[in-house]
């Protein structure tokens, strides 16, 4: 069994990092290679096939997930997720093709379409994964999931070596990986499972699938607008120019919150166990817990603002660094809040509190959408960072409002000395220094002898850690 798992565990790992480090192989080539207007559309157009698309599973992945861990036959499940990808994937690119003669003036709509067709392929691939993740066949998992980054990664980088990225050959090198996944993936899938991938009708429980899966409808609907409107408006109601823009910056950005990600599925066990039978949890653990991560965060806000623009300048040759030095500020100020808002949304989703969390998103994503619609116009991406800010600020307070564990609620002190100790020490070495490496040293130390001094971080704090691990 011990064995089983960390065979799981490291599979999934594995892969993260492939995806991780392939994407962003993929992402830098790109924005080198591309002129702005063609980097910004193939960003828009990967933001809305993949909005567009993770919608239309209708939250039924997840739901394959359960059942399939549960103990229900996968041949019954498969099938019926068959049916849903093929009904719901082939009737949107119906209609997305139809818009072409319906949209003529576009200019982009053709990358749309294109883009959208590889998509198609990586949608209909989707039953395969979630039913290797439900019978925890997660080595399985990792060749289906790397398919299409690899090959992407790869001839992209030869192309690169060949100084032949072009928008034509990008658009041929996506679809070309989303079709190997598919195909390839197919083969891989029927080779390791032996189970009959038969698409067979069945209305009665294709619906009471459907009624299981509407209220998880409901959360993807609003993260997948959540995670791409501000990308789609600025697309539309501006420039691909700007998109290609605020689209590098926020992938850097992205890319920051990566030791979220790393102990984020460690909190969700730990904390069920801590608030199992409204028991009373080790308050001390967790105030030192969240502490924690509000010093790592704003570090991290520190890092990114006192490198920007001389290491991103000197890596896209000019393009990507000065021209985003203010709306990388503002979105990396959402970092804290990003931490903190999982931690409280960790305790909710603990204790079962499920409703309260939708209402969280549905909170965060009304505050962003009106945001963005009004400061995007005038603000253009400075509007838009300022918008997501205010979505996850919004999203802070509503769940500090509702924690029942009121205790935690002074991890809020917390956030704003680090974050202030965060800007004081980014302007401060940018107006004290000129040269770059003393800017970036100036502005690490600045922060450590803020945190140390505002007793952010204490001696006894190594206990309380050994303790906590």
């Amino acid at each position: 069994m011990k064995r089983s798992l960390l065979n799981n565990l490291s599979a999934n790992i594995l892969q993260l990092i492939i995806n991780q480090l392939a994407g962003l192989v993929i992402f830098y080539i790109l924005s080198i290679g591309l002129d702005k207007n063609s980097f910004g559309q193939i960003n828009l157009a990967l933001a809305l096939m993949l909005a567009i698309f993770n919608i239309l599973s209708f939250g039924i992945d997840q739901i394959v997930v359960r059942k399939i861990a549960s103990g229900e036959h996968p041949k019954i499940i498969i099938s019926l997720y068959l049916c849903h990808v093929l009904i719901t994937g082939l009737a949107f690119y119906g209609l997305l093709f139809a818009g072409r003669w319906l949209f003529p003036s576009i200019d982009y709509y053709n990358i749309v379409l294109l883009i959208g067709a590889g998509k198609l392929m990586i949608y209909f691939s989707t039953p395969f994964k979630q039913t290797a993740i439900g019978m925890e066949r997660f080595k399985l998992l990792a060749y289906l999931s790397v398919i299409s980054n690899i090959v992407r990664a790869g001839t992209l980088i030869v192309l690169a070596l060949m100084h032949s990225i072009n928008l034509s050959n990008v658009i041929i090198v996506f679809i070309s990986g989303d079709v190997l996944e598919l195909v390839i993936g197919t083969w891989i899938f029927r080779q390791s499972t032996r189970l009959p991938l038969i698409v067979k009708w069945d209305k009665f429980h294709y619906i009471a699938l459907l009624k299981e899966s509407l209220p998880q409808f409901g959360v993807v609907i609003i993260t997948s607008a959540l995670a791409r409107f501000d990308w789609i408006f600025i697309g539309i109601a501006l420039s691909a120019v700007k998109l290609a823009e605020y689209s590098f910056a926020y992938k850097v950005f992205e890319l920051s919150t990566m030791p979220l990600l790393a102990i984020a599925p460690l909190l969700i066990p730990w904390f069920t166990r801590l608030f199992k039978d409204n028991g009373e949890p080790d308050l001390d653990q967790l105030k030192l817990l969240a502490r924690l991560e509000m010093i790592v965060a704003a570090f991290t806000v520190v890092l990114i603002n006192v490198c920007w623009s001389p290491v991103i300048d000197r890596l896209t040759t000019g393009k990507y660094g000065l021209v985003n030095e203010r709306t990388i500020f503002i979105l990396t100020l959402c970092i804290p809040l990003i931490y903190l808002t999982n931690f409280l949304w960790t305790i909710s989703f603990a204790k079962g509190r499920l409703k309260m969390i939708f209402t969280a998103f549905v909170i965060a994503l009304a505050v962003n959408v009106v945001a963005d619609i009004i400061l995007i116009p005038i603000y253009k991406n400075e509007g838009a960072a300022i918008g997501y800010l205010a979505g996850y600020l919004a999203q802070t307070i509503y769940f500090l409002i509702k924690n029942d564990v009121k205790e935690l609620n002074t991890v809020l002190y917390s956030l704003l000395i680090c974050t202030g100790c965060a800007c004081l020490s980014v302007f401060g070495a940018k107006a004290l220094f000129v040269n770059v490496w003393l800017i970036v040293t100036g502005g690490v130390l600045f922060y450590l002898v803020g945190v140390v001094v505002a007793r952010q971080i204490r001696l006894t704090d190594s206990e309380g850690l050994r303790r906590m691990v």
